[in-house]
């Protein structure tokens, strides 16, 4: 089957398909930053093209299309024309990597940009950057669902916000202030989760660009935006742009759902949040962080300050903190604070600024290369971009295979190694930690019986007296196969196959 590549934005997906890819002469693709918003944002009141006369009082500065921040927050902005006229030398002119049979057509690339819709989900850290950026770059058309409020411990990295700000919707207050300062883009807020809209709602963009700290949320989209995929209907294929920071690393990555390789089969390059025995943190912790899990597990229940744990509450997370800090005396562990309380209550992952900024320049620069075929994108000979900065600024692109045994969009069933003589709770339990899976409350079942159900309550109460059965005892043998459900995706099934040692 070959599809019309050129409907899809533009990118000629023909070449998806052709197996002459592997014959093409495009040179590699190198890491392009996109420095310009970046520089424009950290240093708002320095022309990066100094004029060799300084403007007379009340005068107007262009500087490279753009003016300083203080101009465009007093309502002086540039006009439309000199705010994009050197971007529209970049997006309008063929340069040496833009493939003759990409359909590139200079003349109309601004007025199709400008018709494209946009989806950014999460408006953190990197969400900030990505909007700023999609912005800058010339997208007029862009929603962005972001489901959190804004906390102080936000402001020293998602520019965005300001104080006053604290306690509002992030994705509100967001898409306010890029429209404010990139006057003619038209950002539409979605103060909610990913999982409260249909496919019908995803049907409606040409590209979704995620900026998420959350694996379970990526698994979902992706999920769901390989479902969306119909052979009939080119116009479904929605490429996918992920980025992901973490400290002085990141990642950016391309994904053509069924075309290429998925979330989900990149998923064991995420371990999982390593897991601490309950009777280690109940009975001899050894680590601060085992202090802290004590008081957030078994303390809170036990003692109920507050009728619900809210994470996002100081007087929770100082309960807690005492809590944990006297716990950690008792048995003389140094090293729990305040902040290393909400950083493993909330599993904060650490972030860095400038990370933010390099990951976004990437991931903005691939949406204009699938939306303008200026130049190849991720996604065809390499997918994957890592970045590095911690000793010194590297960068790596390569290509993930597609798994055939991905549970999303593979077609094989995918071997799972048990012991026969092990519970089924105990192979349960294994799939919340094995990088493959990573699933928090699987159901499983094979062709003919149901061996455990979390939900409904009746049926659950009817399959757990086998959590307790060994594998033998229940009859499975190697190589059978078993589907494993979980009701954070609940558009797949995971099939495993039994591979008895």
């Amino acid at each position: 089957m070959e599809w019309p590549l050129s409907r899809l934005i533009g990118w000629p997906i023909r070449q998806l398909l052709d197996s002459s890819i592997s014959k093409l002469t495009t040179p590699p693709i190198t890491f392009q930053l996109n420095l310009q918003p970046a520089l424009v944002q950290l240093c708002p009141g320095i022309p990066l093209n100094t004029p060799d006369k300084p403007a007379a009082p009340g005068k107007h500065v262009e500087r490279h299309g753009m003016t300083a921040m203080e101009e465009i927050e007093e309502g002086s902005g540039p006009s439309q024309t000199s705010r994009w006229k050197y971007l529209d030398k970049v997006r309008t002119t063929a340069g040496p990597f833009t493939d003759p049979e990409s359909g590139f057509d200079g003349d109309n690339v601004v007025s199709s940009m400008e018709k494209i819709k946009v989806l950014v989900i999460g408006a953190g850290g990197l969400g900030c950057e990505i909007l700023k950026d999609l912005a800058l770059s010339g997208f007029k058309d862009i929603h962005v669902i972001d489901m959190d409020t804004i906390d102080i411990s936000n402001l020293n990295r998602q520019f965005l916000f300001r104080k006053a700000d604290v306690g509002k919707f992030k994705a509100e207050v967001a898409a306010s202030f890029v429209e404010r300062r990139v006057k003619g883009v038209k950002i539409t807020p979605h103060n909610c989760r990913i999982q409260d809209f249909d496919e019908d709602f995803y049907m409606q963009f040409q590209l979704v660009v995620c900026g998420l700290d959350s694996i379970e949320a990526r698994r979902w989209i992706n999920a769901t935006l390989v479902n969306m995929v119909d052979e009939d209907d080119p116009d479904s294929l929605k490429p996918l742009i992920d980025g992901g920071t973490e400290g002085f690393k990141g990642q950016s990555r391309v994904i053509f759902p069924t075309f290429t390789s998925c979330i989900e089969c990149q998923l064991d390059m995420h371990a999982p949040r390593a897991a601490v025995p309950l009777c280690t943190i109940a009975t001899i912790p050894r680590q601060p962080e085992h202090c802290i899990e004590w008081a957030h597990i078994i303390a809170w229940d036990q003692e109920k300050p507050f009728p619900k744990l809210d994470k996002d509450d100081p007087q929770h997370i100082q309960w807690l903190y005492e809590k944990a800090l006297a716990r950690a005396r008792e048995f003389n562990i140094p090293g729990v604070t305040y902040s290393l309380t909400q950083g493993v209550v909330k599993n904060i992952i650490p972030a860095i600024a400038s990370t933010n900024a390099i990951i976004a320049a990437s991931c903005c620069n691939e949406a204009m290369k699938i939306a303008t075929s200026c130049a190849p994108s991720l996604g065809l000979r390499e997918n994957y971009m890592m970045y590095s900065g911690d000793d010194a600024i590297y960068t790596y692109t390569f290509k993930h295979e597609k798994k055939d045994d991905c549970p999303v969009c593979g077609v094989r069933a995918r071997p799972l190694e048990v012991n026969p003589n092990e519970t089924l709770q105990d192979l349960l339990d294994s799939l919340a930690v094995r990088p493959e899976a990573q699933l928090k409350k699987p159901s499983i079942r094979t062709e003919d019986k149901t061996l455990y159900m979390q939900f409904p309550p009746g049926l659950e109460e009817q399959t757990r007296p086998n959590l307790s059965r060994t594998l033998m005892e229940l009859g499975l043998v190697d190589g059978q196969e078993v589907g494993v459900t979980d009701p954070a995706f609940a558009t797949v099934s995971f099939k495993f196959v039994l591979r008895f040692k």
